[in-house]
């Protein structure tokens, strides 16, 4: 009783309940919190704590940012179906509303950042990476990962200059490579005009919102895009969207880390992944965490996480 107490005293505040329904869309700090809710940050850490404590939010350190979640979805699972279920009969609040076109803005803020970095860097894209851990060592690691067979239809999220494509093409029926970048996708054909076998497909797209049909992909790749995403987590939702029943992603991307200079110098919104964040986001995308591997020795860690997509019957079991 004193668990749902303390619950309804944290959403009797209308500026409590906006926050929930921001955190719902996508993760973030208190000071994007205050801009689209046109507060100040005391004011709204003081809101958030209240919704920590009752344990609606919670708060994940990132180097010097702090990044604000949903609660648990044993927690929050009522709490959406009841705003969603008031929003059917009453209609969507006129807050929420103006919340989502803000929410938008900050969302669009850290796309324009990455993008500008994409456009200017294009075409030294390969040597950055390679200032890590050994590229060389990190795709051997993939290709022991993904094994020797062959990969059905293959999809690069987040291609960049083709160099995924390049290497696992030729395992793949048909390979499709998406990147919202244009200069990018020109050095990608570029590199990719001489590739054996089928012609890739390079389209340039949104790779939080694929234009791509549900069950449609055997094998996905997210290498090294993650961190530069505002949402993360939405583009691994895509990916089990698009995703074949026994079809497997595989996701390359750092460690956590506190080289916050990444931030501002190279246009990264996350700094680094846990497992568990990780592998929250897999079972919410209808995926199973089937094997991990850790690449240490350069000033980062790079991670690797594969899974694969579990069969709806097992779904339906999960969720009941």
């Amino acid at each position: 009783m004193s668990i749902n107490v303390e619950i309804f005293r944290a959403l009797a505040d209308p500026t409590r309940l906006r926050i929930v329904a921001l955190l719902r869309a996508m993760e973030l700090s208190v000071g994007e919190l205050a801009q689209v809710l046109a507060q100040s940050q005391p004011r709204v850490s003081r809101h958030v704590k209240i919704l920590c404590d009752a344990g609606l939010a919670h708060r994940r350190k990132e180097g010097s940012w702090v990044f604000l979640c949903p609660g648990s979805d044993e927690r929050m699972a009522p709490l959406y179906a009841a705003l969603d279920q008031w929003a059917l009969a009453d209609g969507e609040d006129h807050w929420i509303i103006a919340d989502s076109a803000r929410l938008a803005a900050v969302r669009s803020d850290r796309a324009a950042a990455a993008q500008a970095y994409f456009a200017q860097h294009a075409d030294q894209w390969d040597a950055i990476r390679s200032l890590q851990v050994a590229e060389t060592n990190v795709e051997a690691a993939m290709a022991k990962l993904l094994g020797e067979g062959d990969l059905g239809r293959l999809v690069d999220i987040g291609t960049g200059t083709g160099r995924m494509i390049e290497l696992f093409g030729a395992q793949a029926t048909q390979s499709v490579g998406i990147d919202r970048s244009p200069e990018m996708l020109r050095l990608a054909r570029a590199k990719l005009a001489e590739q054996e076998g089928a012609a890739p497909e390079l389209r340039q797209g949104d790779i939080t919102r694929l234009a791509l049909d549900e069950s449609s992909a055997d094998t996905v790749i997210l290498h090294q895009v993650l961190h530069f995403l505002p949402a993360p987590e939405l583009a691994i939702g895509e990916a089990g969207r698009i995703m074949a029943s026994g079809g497997r992603l595989l996701v390359v991307d750092f460690a956590p880390h506190d080289r916050e200079e990444l931030r501002t110098r190279d246009a990264h919104s996350r700094l680094g992944f846990s497992d568990d964040q990780m592998a929250a986001w897999f079972a919410k995308a209808g995926l199973s965490m089937v094997q991990t591997e850790e690449l240490a020795g350069g000033e980062l860690t790079v991670k690797l996480w594969l899974g694969e997509k579990m069969p709806q019957s097992h779904l339906k079991v999960v969720s009941a």
